[in-house]
């Protein structure tokens, strides 16, 4: 299992369990019978629909009914406008990770300004990403050290494949590329196609969360060369650190996080960061989150702001210097 981050939870630590039966009462006050929705940019069965369902469920008295809406596409931005338009009353939540903050809008001509029209309410959860090489790449090859070295005599050959061009997963390829010095041509895919190609040999390599990457790298099927995170991953104690191997440039724990519309008020995102954090307490959280290797987070509202912040302004100047610019 991945090593579990702690994470600060302010001057509420502490009396969080006795203060959870008051918040919810509070939440539900403020969402009232009308219910409440989590957008998901993704279509159903997905980790970040799988943990929206896993809040819904634990946050049952949050709202009635409390459900989870899928509107996949647009690398969610179709979710992320339907969110900013949407009743800023605690009603409408967006689950979404670290891309479409922090990458997406140095990607894209956005009609928005995704740090102005949205506020972060907290983490939810983090996750490191596995480098990992399939069959493609010849049995010797056991270190990132030896697999830059193949990728040099062999270009035409250096592939990695990803959820799709302008996500997270397709820049920390990019920074570790220019940082090493060798070509890494990005692959885009739809969706976990990417690791089927791995396995199957037409692709060398595969950047995705720990979690789907894990069991194959357990199998032998893979071969897990870099963890992105900030410390080993306990199940792959032999797979070093980006930092460790000597590119900080991509160490990444990366994030789910829920965001409302801007203009809803500052009592009420306060509530709402209590209420999910006690969900994220509860033990079907916890065991569920567990099974997609995916560790509980739950940041107060201003840490989680700085943050995305931090996190907009680290992969700007990536993506910049990468000359990648998507047309739609």
């Amino acid at each position: 299992m991945i090593t579990k981050r702690h994470f600060t939870l302010g001057l509420f630590a502490t009396t969080l369990t006795s203060m959870v039966p008051q918040a919810w009462q509070l939440a539900q006050a403020q969402t009232g019978a009308r219910g409440a929705r989590i957008m998901v940019g993704f279509g159903p069965g997905g980790a970040l629909d799988v943990t929206a369902r896993l809040l819904t469920t634990a946050m049952k008295d949050y709202a009635s009914p409390f459900i989870v809406e899928n509107r996949p596409g647009a690398s969610e931005r179709i979710a992320l406008e339907a969110v900013k338009s949407g009743a800023a009353d605690g009603t409408t939540l967006l689950l979404t990770g670290s891309s479409s903050m922090a990458v997406i809008p140095h990607v894209y001509k956005l009609g928005y300004d995704p740090l102005q029209e949205f506020t972060p309410v907290t983490t939810v959860c983090r996750f490191p990403f596995l480098l990992a090489v399939g069959p493609m790449v010849p049995g010797q090859v056991k270190t990132l050290a030896d697999f830059i070295a193949w990728c040099r005599v062999d270009p035409g050959q250096a592939t990695y494949g990803t959820i799709g061009a302008g996500s997270l997963h397709h820049f920390i390829g990019v920074a570790l590329a220019r940082a090493a010095g060798f070509e890494f041509t990005h692959v885009p895919y739809q969706g976990l196609a990417a690791v089927q190609d791995s396995l199957a040999g037409r692709i060398a390599a595969t950047i995705f969360p720990a979690g789907v990457s894990l069991p194959y790298a357990q199998s032998g099927k893979l071969r897990a060369l870099l963890t992105s995170g900030t410390q080993r991953i306990p199940a792959l104690p032999d797979v070093p650190t980006a930092r460790e191997l000597g590119y900080p440039i991509i160490e990444e724990d990366d994030w789910f996080g829920i965001f409302v519309p801007a203009r809803m008020p500052a009592e009420a995102v306060k509530t709402l960061n209590t209420t999910i954090r006690a969900a994220l307490k509860t033990d079907d959280v916890k065991a569920g989150l567990a099974k997609m290797f995916l560790d509980p987070a739950g940041e107060p509202s201003e840490d989680f702001a700085r943050l995305v912040k931090s996190e907009f302004d680290r992969w700007g100047p990536i993506v910049e210097a990468s000359g990648f610019r998507a047309e739609n």
